[in-house]
């Protein structure tokens, strides 16, 4: 117990007392439990676990509104124990805990000793559209894709996974917390949405569409993709102004979608740069 509090007093030094959880049956702990079983399907408010996770919210002016610290993973020189100290210089609310407390807390098997609840404010597809060279992409799971190639912001609709769980926000390496990221319930709304924005639509579809150095990607456009295996809607592609391709070989007949989305938004920063 004299080393754990050690270790504790070592996380932060800086004046202000740090709360301590020892019970699996505090409220935040719960808090916690419920966040990471049903995430927020709007994204106001999003669950991370690890060191650069947490960072990348704070570096996104992403408001921190608990976070928690197994002491015993931070050493007075550790990463864990500088990003305390930054959060702590923030006025962040920081709760140390035991080893059994981050177990329940953390959503992964093997905690990474920090995790942190985080509030963004939601944000309209309405605002992601009207966007001066706004290049939309309208699909799920895509988001480091979409911001490594320059994506103004990303439309998560239909059946999609919720972009705002803890696995979909982890995967995204922190996309998540700095690209714009709205949700709408079906693709034939989101179209409606892009047109009155006065985009163009462009659908990726397996077949029959142009190479992807053939659109004009140049002006305002939202760019449509669908899920593995199921692709979008015939009605959707009909009703798209374009139709896009990626050229394969033999008997190759599908890409992954990430893959998919990377190609074509890379070819629409190509031509905007």
């Amino acid at each position: 117990m004299l080393l754990y509090n050690n270790i504790a007093h070592a996380i932060l030094s800086l004046g202000r007392s740090m709360k301590t959880i020892t019970s699996r049956q505090n409220p935040l702990v719960r808090a916690f439990r419920e966040l990471a079983d049903a995430p927020d399907p709007g994204g106001r408010r999003l669950l991370l676990d690890g060191v650069h996770l947490v960072r990348d919210a704070r570096d996104a002016a992403v408001r921190l509104k608990a976070v928690a610290i197994s002491a015993t993973h931070a050493g007075d020189g550790s990463e864990l124990a500088a990003l305390a100290r930054e959060l702590e210089r923030d006025r962040v609310e920081i709760s140390s805990v035991s080893d059994a407390v981050m177990a329940a807390m953390s959503p992964v098997r093997t905690p990474s000793g920090i995790v942190a609840i985080a509030e963004r404010e939601p944000l309209d597809a309405d605002a992601i559209c009207a966007q001066p060279g706004a290049l939309v992409v309208v699909a799920a799971d895509l988001l480091r894709a979409a911001e490594a190639g320059g994506a103004t912001g990303v439309i998560v609709c239909g059946r999609s996974a919720n972009p705002f769980s803890w696995k979909a926000v982890r995967g995204s390496m922190g996309s998540a917390l700095r690209l714009p990221v709205a949700t709408i319930r079906t693709p034939e709304v989101t179209l409606e949405r892009v047109r009155a924005a006065g985009l163009q639509s462009v659908a990726a579809a397996p077949r029959v569409g142009v190479a992807p150095d053939e659109i004009d990607w140049r002006p305002g456009t939202a760019m449509f993709l669908g899920g593995e295996g199921t692709g979008l809607p015939a009605s959707l592609i009909e009703s798209c102004d374009a139709r896009v391709t990626i050229p394969m070989r033999p008997p190759v007949e599908s890409l992954n979608v990430a893959v998919a989305a990377a190609l074509l938004v890379y070819e629409a920063r190509r031509q905007r740069t």
